[in-house]
């Protein structure tokens, strides 16, 4: 697999494999491949791959400040220098560093609302081309509560209410837990309904790191 502007592959493998642990065999078989990101070969469903950080979490420099104090625990000086070596930190330490790699790839990212308006507006433009059902993965360096999650549902179902193509799925990534949401089911106000939230544990975000790092 070809390296990419500021290497996205490692993101869009590192979604791959956390939707199929999580959600199971129904997404074994997505490929790598570009408008969207990740596809199933029969063009059942597409998945574009993207990400969300507000400006000032800007936070490159900080991994190098902290291990140049040396107050780092065994376990967490493992993580660290996984994160100098390979240049990618996503996954590792609660999410609080950035890899030198990756740092193109956040610090060029939007805010959570401008990037569902400008990715909706692609979908319903055909510009994924044509798929039997679209999904949205936004990676999430900030944190979501439950209530803020609601609210992005119900805006990105607004934003694409009377458009003919759009994502029947939005998947929004924490460090830590997966939130899925079906943007198909709404109630009489037409507010999407459901949404499952997965756990991701410490264990399967060094998993899905360290297999993310692999070429195919």
């Amino acid at each position: 697999m070809g390296k990419r502007k500021f290497d996205t592959c490692f993101f869009e493998r590192y979604a791959q494999l956390s939707l199929e642990s999580i959600l199971g065999e129904d997404y074994s078989d997505l490929i790598n491949e570009d408008r969207p990101d990740l596809q199933k070969p029969d063009h059942s469903l597409g998945i574009e791959v993207t990400r969300a950080m507000e400006p000032r979490k800007d936070v490159a420099q900080e991994l190098l400040n902290e291990m140049a104090g040396f107050n780092v625990p065994a376990e967490d000086k493992e993580e660290m220098e996984r994160i100098l070596q390979s240049g990618y930190g996503y996954g590792l330490q609660e999410g609080r560093y950035i890899g030198h790699i990756e740092y193109e790839y956040w610090r060029l990212a939007q805010p959570l609302k401008r990037i569902i308006e400008s990715k909706v507006s692609k979908v319903g433009s055909g510009f994924y081309g044509d798929f039997q059902e679209y999904g949205l993965y936004i990676f999430c360096k900030d944190n979501l509560s439950d209530e803020e999650v609601r609210l992005t549902m119900e805006y990105t179902s607004e934003l694409q209410r009377h458009l003919d193509l759009k994502y029947s799925k939005m998947y929004l990534s924490l460090i830590d837990r997966l939130y899925v949401c079906d943007l198909r089911e709404v109630d009489r106000l037409r507010r999407p309904t459901k949404c499952a939230s997965h756990e991701i544990t410490r264990g399967m975000r060094s998993k899905f790191f360290m297999q993310a790092l692999t070429e195919d």
